[in-house]
């Protein structure tokens, strides 16, 4: 039976074919907890008055975990993380630098060489990955709260969506520890040949902030489940849910070395960690940009496994026949989730000429009915985006669109006068080869385009050097079949968006990625196949 958390998430995450009338609002006014307050508000300048509401939570790990132990950085240095809501310090986290990332991987190399984790049967594996997803879910709450204070993201969608698909990632990893096995081949002659899968060795992971836990699990789980040990760079914007998390991780029994967490900036924990010679693999989420130095400093040095999964600028397509409330409702959400900070958002919205001048009233309206404010509020909808970085960022695309000739719908500017607000912002007129168009903005910024028919829309969606993820909606099974088909990209959502089951695969074409992550798939990034042939002496059968 699902829990109620789990049902929510499950309602949000399925939004397809919603009337109108219900809003993610709706879906996120369950706030019942001591985490959270009440009320909300809408477009407005309200959070400019309202306080922000503490959670009730006492910060306890700030260092780095390395061999097991809560540790200071070698330096001895610290650096802030901020409160996206305010700006102000939640928090000083020990800094680590190449002097911990060399210690965290002896650590781990040592725990995959000598230590029993790989040699633990998987059975053993499963048992211990499953009891830590059950510490998560025992401590739901905090978890939750401990995110928003540090991502900005709303406290409903922490609680309800985000740490019940993290515990749902690690039982689902847990369950292919012990079903990892070879083949045995046909040749031709007297030989007995059989494959075996092992594991790697050393995974460098580097994780990005807009979904901490998520991304945590996303590579922590299958490295886990096959058999190897992890060196886990946080992002220096959020680097408290995974100290927390990874705490519960040794309380359910992993042994130390096996996962070591180091808080740190990209160009001096993460360059050396990519770049570490006795690191097996490293995967990483993040920037197209960051990608190719992870892939460099790989190649480099002892050539090691990689996976990127990189930034993205998905086409959502409204198509002809398309009812445009609901349209409208799911290419909002698309585009919206989590502050627009999302690789695969639905970030350019192509609506036919047809229907096009009721969409783009009717996603105007939806955009100011957005409630934006205290994302420990319930009902919010929209919290700060991460960091000041990141509000100078978007706010410079508006203006870009605004000086390229895009017309401005609504929004366009900060919300309030505290922390990092942005109003939602919807665009017009946007034509393919304005900077909003092409770059990944990463922020709450609709680019409403038009198209005449399919084949055009296919030529655009796919004049991309992106190829995450796309959007289709559509009441033909021959159109969707059509674009499905043709669309160049790891993952199209056919009247949904942002479905991230456990099981389904997810990565990008051209320079989105490498590599699938979730799924079986993802286990194939952390193994390797040996293969072994026997001679046979006078077989009954070959």
């Amino acid at each position: 039976m699902l829990l109620a958390s789990e049902m929510a998430a499950l309602r949000l995450l399925s939004r397809s074919f919603r009337p109108s009338s219900l809003s993610s609002v709706a879906l996120f006014s369950r706030g019942k907890n001591s985490y959270l307050g009440r009320g909300g508000w809408k477009y407005s300048t309200a959070a400019a008055i309202e306080e922000p509401i503490k959670p009730s939570l006492t910060i306890d790990h700030t260092q780095l975990l390395i061999n097991g132990k809560f540790v200071d950085a070698a330096s001895g240095k610290t650096f802030s993380t901020l409160d996206p809501r305010t700006g102000e310090v939640i928090a000083d986290v020990a800094e680590g630098d190449a002097e911990d990332i060399n210690k965290a991987v002896s650590a781990a190399r040592k725990a995959f060489d000598e230590g029993p984790w790989p040699k633990m049967t998987a059975y053993e594996r499963s048992r211990i990955l499953l009891r830590f997803a059950d510490l998560v879910e025992k401590h739901n709450d905090e978890i939750a709260a401990l995110e928003t204070w540090d991502n900005g993201k709303p406290y409903e969608q922490s609680a309800t969506i985000e740490v019940p698909m993290f515990v749902r990632l690690f039982r689902y990893y847990a369950g292919w520890a012990d079903k990892i096995h070879g083949l045995t081949v046909p040749a031709d002659g007297p030989y007995h040949v059989q494959t075996l899968r092992e594991p790697i060795g050393v995974a460098g992971q580097i994780i990005p902030w807009n979904f901490p836990l998520l991304m945590f699990a996303w590579k922590v789980g299958p490295a886990l489940a096959c058999g190897n040990t992890v060196v886990l760079k946080t992002a220096e914007q959020t680097p408290l849910s995974a100290l927390y998390v990874s705490k519960l991780m040794h309380e359910a029994g992993l042994p130390p070395g096996v996962l070591n967490v180091v808080s740190g900036f990209g160009p001096t924990a993460g360059a050396s960690l990519a770049s570490h010679m006795d690191v097996d693999k490293i995967a990483f989420t993040g920037s197209t940009a960051t990608g190719k130095i992870i892939l460099q400093l790989a190649a480099t040095s002892n050539l090691k496994k990689t996976t990127l999964e990189l930034g993205g600028k998905s086409p959502f397509i409204v198509c002809e026949d398309a009812d445009v409330d609901q349209a409208v409702e799911l290419a909002h959400f698309a585009l919206f989730f989590n502050q627009g900070q999302c690789c695969c958002a639905g970030s350019r919205t192509y609506v036919h000429e047809r229907v096009y001048d009721e969409f783009l009233e009717k996603a105007k309206a939806r955009a100011i009915q957005r409630s934006v404010g205290d994302p420990f509020k319930g009902g919010i909808e929209q919290g700060p985006q991460i960091d000041s970085e990141q509000f100078e960022k978007i706010l410079r695309c508006i203006r870009a669109g605004i000086d390229g000739g895009a017309t401005l719908e609504t929004g366009g500017g900060r919300f309030g006068t505290k922390g990092y607000y942005i109003k939602p912002t919807v665009f017009s007129n946007v034509q393919d080869d304005m900077l909003i168009a092409k770059e990944e903005i990463f922020g709450p910024v609709q680019s409403i385009l038009k198209y005449k028919d399919l084949g055009e829309v296919i030529r655009r969606a796919n004049a991309s050097r992106y190829g995450l993820a796309a959007g289709v909606f559509t009441q033909n099974i021959d159109t969707a079949n059509t674009l499905t088909r043709a669309l160049r990209v790891g993952t199209v959502w056919v009247n949904c968006f942002d479905i991230f089951d456990a099981a389904i695969p997810f990565g990008g074409y051209k320079m989105s990625g490498q590599g699938r992550e979730k799924g079986v798939y993802s286990l194939d990034n952390y193994l390797q196949v040996k293969a072994v042939v026997t001679p046979l002496k006078n077989p009954a059968w070959l």
